[in-house]
């Protein structure tokens, strides 16, 4: 396999990453995928900066890429020593109107369908929480009850008046 083959499409979920609260993928990973060199992409960004607005693409900070380098253990000698640029989902989108061949446009299907996958999850995901949030509503207020009726009996009621036995003065 050469260096720029990716192991499999399937696995492009494990390139998503979430940075500045935004779902990106890094360049090194999508220039695997469309099977061109890391320099040619970025290049071929740089032709068309006016595609690539910061929301589409940026470049981490330098903060950002260490904590990335410690994520995906990247070595700090030999591999790379600038940030990379960073691209958000509109921003692989608009890498199609750049890169032509196609590796990239099955790369590109391939990667827009794993975004909305992701998409789905996370409405699915908030569907579940909702639910849940509904049920643990309910439950809290059929245990309110029960919680009531333990409290009431463990609660001390005043004593009965004591009589007193025997004969009195």
């Amino acid at each position: 396999m050469s260096q720029h083959e990716p192991a499999q499409l399937v696995g492009i979920e494990g390139l998503i990453y979430l940075i500045r609260g935004q779902k990106v993928m890094l360049d090194k990973d999508l220039a695997a995928l469309y099977g061109v060199d890391t320099r040619s992409l970025v290049q071929a960004v740089k032709r068309n900066v006016r595609r690539f607005p910061e929301d589409f693409c940026f470049t981490l900070s330098d903060q950002e890429f260490s904590v990335l380098r410690s994520q995906i253990v990247i070595s700090n000698r030999g591999g790379r020593r600038t940030p990379p640029l960073v691209f958000t989902e509109q921003g692989v989108a608009m890498l199609s109107g750049v890169l032509h061949s196609d590796r990239a446009i099955q790369a590109n299907v391939e990667i827009m369908r794993t975004f909305v996958r992701l998409r789905k999850l996370l409405v699915t995901n908030d569907a579940l929480a909702e639910k849940l949030d509904i049920l643990e509503k309910r439950y809290d207020k059929q245990f309110k009850l029960v919680f009531d009726a333990i409290r009431e009996i463990m609660t001390p009621t005043q004593p009965p008046p004591t009589r007193r036995i025997g004969f009195g003065r």
